[in-house]
């Protein structure tokens, strides 16, 4: 059986180097659909991936209470009160599980550094929202105690607002112009790159927040809340003793809807990487149609094949070959034909995912898993599409074979 195999392989071999470019041009299909598949399923997965690390750089365990009744582009925050100091305290005294409550106060201004400007957010807070938002200082210090409670001028920077305003200079010590008022920078923050809403999480200043407060917006109100979580604690339990908390200080009757939100990173990072799956899936899908495509072009090149070698067959069925070798010979030849370019479209794939997740700057994940079964999935499709003219060619007759010209 072995020699028989060996024997089935050679000559189907021989056939698909008689005719390289046609034998190409009926494995084009199967390239494409596999690379795109692979490719699909792959970059899928580096941006699922690049969600996850973008939400888990914001903070572990954080919940972000905002005014409004919506998130993101639009959410309708204008009429619902700002949150006051106050509210942070009572979140600190009165909800168990809490590791940091720490209030922001925020707002957009142009600043000046010499003959540069560049337009940022300012964030009015204080040096726990380092520690809530996963922030590394990367030069210079934090806060001191008494700039906090005082409101002083001093500033800590983003990377990308240190680039802008002072390009490659150590910036520490000097001094960058806020509106009306100078701000000394005692601080750089450590580089974190694209967020997972698209947003330049290093484009940021934080001052503290009397300072913002009172130089800034003019009004002691808070614009939003970060809430670090204990580990262990339950993010659930959590959630609805904010909720309370907050509706019973904002005055909220029982028929009232929230006029805040509450946040979870790991629920925004769950239903992000879901939409993702889902899309990739769906376009996983949509490629591997051309799979099929290329599963017909293989059966018909190979009902071509035996129309051409009816005389071939002929002679081999009259000089003692059985039915069951010559339908062997063709299928094996139709496998060869789509495994390699199953072979190919993987290869292409994965050149194509290692510039593109580069280009797109998210991480390259190799999946074995898809590769096999793309593989594997495009043998099959030789299999299936193969069967039928590799039986033709079994069930042919001898004697009319030798006759056809």
């Amino acid at each position: 059986m072995t020699s028989v195999l060996l024997s089935a392989f050679l000559l189907a071999l021989r056939e698909i180097r008689r005719n390289l470019m046609r034998s190409f041009l009926t494995v084009l299909g199967i390239v494409i659909g596999v690379a795109a598949v692979v490719t699909m399923v792959t970059l899928g997965n580096g941006a699922t991936q690049a969600v996850s690390d973008q939400i888990s750089s914001l903070g572990s365990n954080l919940l972000t209470v905002r005014p409004g009744q919506r998130l993101g582009p639009g959410r309708d925050s204008a009429g619902a009160p700002a949150f006051k100091k106050a509210d942070v305290d009572a979140l600190r005294s009165q909800v168990s599980g809490l590791d940091e409550v720490v209030p922001v106060a925020g707002a957009s201004v142009t600043v000046v550094a010499g003959n540069n400007n560049w337009s940022t957010s300012v964030s009015g807070t204080t040096n726990s929202y380092l520690k809530a938002g996963n922030w590394k200082i990367a030069s210079g210090r934090k806060f001191l105690d008494d700039e906090e409670r005082a409101g002083k001028a001093v500033c800590i920077l983003g990377a990308t607002v240190r680039r802008e305003l002072f390009g490659t200079r150590n910036p520490l010590g000097d001094e960058i112009r806020v509106k009306s008022f100078a701000c000394q920078v005692v601080g750089l923050l450590a580089a974190k790159g694209q967020g997972a809403m698209g947003m330049d999480q290093d484009d940021t200043v934080l001052m503290p927040l009397a300072t913002v407060q009172r130089r800034l917006i003019g009004n002691q109100d808070v614009s939003s809340l970060m809430v670090s979580l204990r580990d262990g604690a339950d993010t659930q339990a959590a959630m609805q003793q904010i909720r309370s908390l907050l509706r019973e200080r904002r005055k909220l009757a029982e028929n009232e809807a929230d006029n805040f939100n509450v946040m979870d990173t790991k629920q925004i990072a769950e239903t992000l990487s879901g939409t993702i799956r889902t899309m990739t899936g769906l376009l996983g899908a949509v490629a591997a149609v051309s799979l099929l495509v290329g599963g017909i072009g293989i059966m018909n090149i190979m009902l071509v094949s035996v129309t051409e070698r009816t005389r071939e067959i002929g002679i081999r069925l009259a000089i003692g070959a059985l039915e069951h070798e010559v339908l062997l010979q063709f299928l094996i030849e139709a496998v060869v034909l789509s495994a390699c370019g199953g072979l190919i479209g993987i290869i292409l794939a994965l050149f194509a995912c290692i510039g593109l997740s580069a280009l797109l700057n998210m991480p390259f994940i190799f999946n074995a898993s898809i590769n096999l079964l793309a593989f594997l999935f495009s043998a099959i499709i030789g299999v299936l599409f193969g069967y039928m003219p590799a039986r033709r060619a079994a069930q042919l007759d001898p004697i009319q074979a030798l006759r056809y010209e």
